[in-house]
């Protein structure tokens, strides 16, 4: 491009788009699942789009990040063993291997090809996948879960995509289920919730479909994130036993041996004071 242009993305589903300034496409390539394009920006450096959806940009991807691996493992008791089912840009993969107690650490993602794009045009998300105790395999991850050896995990961050393509089937009573049998005592299964503002009834869903399978508690924790859909977003956290989800390891939180750019304990903290609007639509 010899001029900057503006790529939007139209959110048909909450009536609202988002837009960035770009430069030029870097790369572009077809899976056997589904589309991904790397684009240039003038403000937000790289940016990752999924059949059109902005998945990952440079400048606001740790605020996803973060929450989806700090939030769960600062809650459990003691995560040795993790799994990540999606997060093939491997952010969070680096995240949860950024806590010294966590012995292995497993990403199942379908798509080997978001993971080589990852590699070349966001290789600080994909830093640890060479730590000794990451396994990076390319495989379908509800199949994954099914056959994963009961009581085998502390902790199942589900690092997906919109429920629909490839995520849909991660959204269901029947892969919660699996989740639960592999998932040891005091174990804990966070996904992302989508937008607590315009798509309450997909949390609403997940919870019910959780709570179907077998799930005790839960707990939902909006964060911003910028390039999706309305800027507030949220993960659900559900805990395989009955045990309050507001209460987690605040003085490891605060005492944490690496550094954020939006997790801390206060941070924490704060996703945990439920606003009145989410409140009301959850029942709390």
């Amino acid at each position: 491009m010899s001029k900057p242009t503006w790529l939007h993305e139209n959110f048909e589903h909450t009536g609202s788009a988002f837009g960035l300034r770009v430069t030029r496409k870097l790369d572009e390539v077809q899976s056997p699942f589904q589309k991904i394009e790397i684009w240039e920006s003038t403000d937000w450096g790289k940016v990752m789009l999924i059949d059109g959806a902005m998945m990952v940009t440079t400048r606001d991807n740790f605020f996803y990040h973060e929450m989806m691996a700090h939030a769960p493992l600062y809650t459990h008791a003691d995560p040795k063993d993790v799994v990540i089912i999606g997060g093939g840009d491997c952010g969070t993969l680096r995240e949860v291997l950024r806590h010294p107690g966590v012995q292995r650490a497993v990403q199942c993602d379908i798509d080997e090809q978001v993971t080589r794009m990852a590699e070349k045009y966001f290789p600080e998300l994909c830093e640890s996948n060479n730590d000794p105790r990451a396994t990076v395999m390319f495989d379908d991850g509800i199949a994954y879960m099914a056959n994963a050896a009961p009581e085998s995990v502390d902790v199942i961050i589900v690092d997906s995509t919109d429920p629909v393509g490839p995520a849909e089937g991660l959204f269901n009573r029947a892969f919660y289920a699996n989740c639960l049998k592999a998932l040891r005592p005091g174990g804990l299964l966070v996904q992302q919730s989508e937008s607590p503002l315009a798509l309450m009834d997909l949390i609403l869903d997940m919870r019910r479909a959780m709570q179907d399978a077998g799930f005790a508690s839960f707990r939902t924790l909006p964060f911003p994130q910028p390039c999706y859909p309305t800027g507030w977003w949220s993960c659900t956290i559900a805990a395989r036993e009955p045990r309050d989800l507001t209460r987690f390891r605040e003085a490891d939180a605060e005492a944490k041996p690496f550094d954020t750019q939006y997790y801390t304990a206060a941070i924490h903290r704060g996703a945990l004071a439920m606003p009145p609007i989410m409140a009301k639509a959850l029942g709390e």
